[in-house]
Formats: C-alpha cells, structure tokens, sequence
C-alpha cells in the first residue's frame, strides 16, 4: 500500500494492496491477533508513509502513527468479527467499514488527517482521474476495497466470482469514461506567475526571517515584465509580521504598486500577529489597480503545528516552543472575483481534504490556488504527497490549480489532474503558466458530494441489520456454510 503514493506513486497497487490483509482477518484465531495484525498493518504503513513528519521528532511522529494504527486495528476487528458471515454481506460489510473508517480518520480529532485514503492513490491512474468527477476520491476509495474483497472471496470460492467481476467492471466503465470525457476547465484563459522566493533557513528560525522571505518575493515580482502577467501568486508565509500588508503601510504600498506596475492582480499568503497568543493565516489579493479584492482566512489549522491542544498539559515538551501562537480560525470559504472569473483559495494542509476543496467550488469558484510552505520537512516525498492529493482533488471539483510552495514543490495542475512542470525543492523560481476557469459549472461530486460513500456505508449497516435468508441467527458468529 505503502508504494501506491509518492514517491513510488504506483496507484494500481491499491486495488490489490488490501488483499493480504483482508485475507489474513478471516483466518486469524481471536479477536487479539485480529487487533494486532490490524495495528501491525497500520503502523508499518502510517509510519513508512509519514516517516517525513519524523523531520520535526519522533514526538510528532510517534502519537499520529499510533493513533492512525489505532484506527486500523478497529477496523481490523470488525472484518474479523464478521468472518464467519456469508461472502456477500461481509463483502458489504469490509467495503463499507473501510470507507466508515477512513471518514473518522478524514475527520477526527482536530479535523482529522486525510494522508494515506486509498481513493487517492486508486485515482491517480490516467482515466481513472477524469472520472473522480463523477464519484470523488472516497468513490474510489469504495471501488479500490471492493476489488480487493472480491479477490479474497474468490480465491477462497470461485461461486463469489460476482463480487470480484461486478465492482471490477465499474472501475473499467469508469476508467473508460474519465478517459474519454475528462473535467476540463472551458472558461478564458489567465497566465499565472507563481513566485517560489525559498527560505533562507527551511525548517529552523533566523534572524529577519520574515523581512528576508518577504523581500526576495518582492524582488522576484520585480522582475516580471509589465502587461505578460495576469495574476501573481505568492506561497504561504511569504509575509509574517511585521512585514505584513495588513499592519505596515510599507508592505502593503509595495504590493499595491507591483500591482499597478503589473497590470496584474497579485495573490499574496502569510501570517499577521495578533496578539501575543494569537495569529492569522491568510491569503490576500490586490487588483490591477491596487484595491484590496479579498481575504481568506485559513479554517483548518495543522494540530501541534498552527496550534496546541490542550496546551497546558503539554507544555513539557520542549518541541512545543516552536509553536508559541494559535491560529485564529477562519470561519467559511471566500472567493475573489477577477477579470474573467473568480478564484478561491485554500491554504497548505487545507488542500488536502477534499471538503475545503468542495466548498470553494460551491462558493463560485472557476480556479484554485493552494498556497504551501513545506519548508519544514526536508527533501523527504511531503509535497509530491501533497501534490497527489491536490491533483485528485481538482479534478474532482473540475478546476485548474495553481499549486504555489513557498520552498518548493510548486506545480500547475489542470482540471483533468494532469500536473505540469514542477519546481525544485528549496530553489528561487519563478514558474510561468497559463490556466483557464472552470465556465461549465458544478461537477457531480461538488454537487452531491460523498454519495458513493454513503451508498457503501448504508449497505454496510443493512448487510448487518437487515434480517433475511444468509444472516447468522444470534450475532456475529454464523459460519461460511450458511
């Protein structure tokens, strides 16, 4: 499962990837090894693909790997639980809980953490991406498990073949179809600089940080050409207090004057200080003429990164002192209406849940911009990571991306999911690009959302509920006889 994502990036893998497992659950004796072999399996995966995170300590590495094994090992035990049912309803009940399970992880605690959803990797495939339009990442997701279940079923009987065949020959249409009638964006075209301007110390804290990031942005932009530009986009945390444009005057004439110089709009993104407990993450957009468009307010801080849970019972561990402020929180999606249409944004950790996503794109967004920093994890897979869940995301939404870090990866990405040419890591680069809006309106899932999901989930509960000819009387116990 592990070489499904980045860097390897094997997407196929995942349709297969979960049969070992699944195969192992139905024939472990007890609810114990069942737990075990659960959290074995999640820990060797989390912890592989995550190992990234282990840049910061193993104090951040350890409790989110944990924790997401946890999850695993629930999981695990509800496939065990249920072995002994007929083939059909476990088969419901594995597709089902699988996606039930990686809702929670998509969502708890803190927002939850979306890394790792097998929907993203199974839609990487060329035409398997046009499709997620259609049925999003968590469609796939459904797809992607129940391929797998089929395959434990069938190699135990060959009477199940038809739950190997039957969601085998969805995937085929829908591959089919995603390659025939991908997500385009249809509106007018805009052509994009994204400023990469790097940090001149990634990962640490030196002295002018902000005023040095700020100003190598600002002298990257000064060497565009007037009238060749459209729109200027800035990554993450290329501004923080006191260089700011919300709080210096200075800061803020400056970006107004490239601007005018420009003739373009210019989308800016870093941190005001608010107090000395609180801050704001935010993107910022000023017009040709200089005029402040629109701010949007980062909604989902990064748990232990952009703010500390229960701060006091922490505040032991010395790791924590690099995260002195907590982020205000935004409260609802903004877009910025431009010449020719209208962007939203969302900012680094946001990009990767597919609801942020969504709510732009129900907001009236044509384009999406996602601003990143990734400054603080090396030459580890984070931001091609980041970039596989983007790219899954706009297609699903049927938008162009302009994907902009501040110390690199930084990519353009069409609405089908195609990614164009990326930057190198912590280099200074300008990345020249054209984009189009989205002018056909809402896609399938950015209208309906998790429908997929919800259908699998519902067949889940019913396989358990629903009495009738195969359900094992008096539980969970039943043999595969019956």
């Amino acid at each position: 499962m592990w070489a499904a994502f980045p860097p390897l990036d094997w997407g196929l893998l995942a349709f297969v990837a979960p049969v070992p497992f699944l195969w192992a659950l139905r024939r472990v004796d007890g609810a114990g090894p069942a737990i075990a072999l659960g959290f074995l399996y999640g820990t060797v995966f989390f912890g592989l693909l995550l190992r990234w995170i282990f840049v910061l300590g193993a104090v951040a590495w350890f409790p989110l790997t944990v924790w997401l094994a946890s999850l695993t090992a629930g999981f695990a035990l509800v496939v065990w639980a249920f072995r002994l049912w007929p083939a059909r309803r476990w088969w419901l009940i594995v597709v089902g809980g699988w996606g039930i399970f990686e809702t929670l992880r998509a969502h708890f605690p803190w927002g939850g953490f979306p890394w790792g959803s097998v929907g993203y990797a199974a839609a990487g495939n060329p035409g398997f991406l046009g499709s997620v339009q259609w049925i999003g990442p968590t469609g796939w997701t459904i797809l992607a498990v129940g391929v797998a279940a089929g395959i434990v079923l069938i190699l135990e009987n060959t009477a199940n073949w038809t739950l190997f065949v039957d969601p085998l020959v969805v995937v085929l249409m829908l591959a089919l179809g995603g390659a025939l009638m991908p997500p385009r964006a249809d509106g007018d075209p805009l052509r994009v600089a994204i400023i990469q301007g790097n940090s001149p110390c990634p990962g640490t804290h030196c002295q002018n940080e902000n005023q040095r990031i700020y100003e190598r942005h600002l002298e990257l932009t000064r060497g565009l050409t007037p009238g060749s530009i459209d729109l200027v986009v800035w990554a993450e945390n290329s501004f923080g207090s006191p260089y700011d444009p919300i709080s210096n005057a200075d800061v803020r004439a400056e970006l107004k004057a490239e601007a005018d110089r420009l003739d373009a709009y210019i989308l800016v993104s870093g941190t005001q200080t608010v107090s000395d407990a609180e801050f704001l993450n935010l993107n910022m957009i000023y017009s040709p003429f200089g005029a402040e468009v629109g701010r949007y307010a980062k909604r989902h801080p990064v748990p232990f990164g952009e703010f500390v849970p229960f701060r006091d019972l922490v505040d032991f561990i010395p790791e924590l002192e690099r995260v002195p402020r907590d982020m205000i929180r935004g409260d609802e999606a903004v877009v910025f209406p431009v010449k020719g249409g209208v962007v939203g944004s969302v900012i680094s950790f946001e990009g990767a849940f597919i609801r942020y996503v969504r709510d732009e794109a129900r907001a009236g967004s044509q384009l999406l911009v996602v601003a990143t920093n990734e400054s603080s994890y090396g030459n580890a897979p984070a931001s091609d990571q980041l970039i596989g869940l983007t790219r899954v995301n706009a297609a699903a939404v049927g938008q162009d991306l302009i994907h902009a870090a501040i110390t690199g990866k930084s990519t353009f990405i069409t609405a089908a999911g195609e990614v164009g040419e990326k930057t190198d890591l912590f280099t200074d680069e300008v990345l020249l690009g054209e984009v189009h809006f989205r002018a056909a309106g809402l896609t399938l899932y950015a209208r309906f959302g998790d429908w997929v999901l919800l259908a699998a989930a519902a067949g889940a509960v019913a396989a358990v509920m629903v009495p009738g000819e195969g359900r094992p009387e008096g539980g969970l116990r039943g043999s595969r006889a019956a």
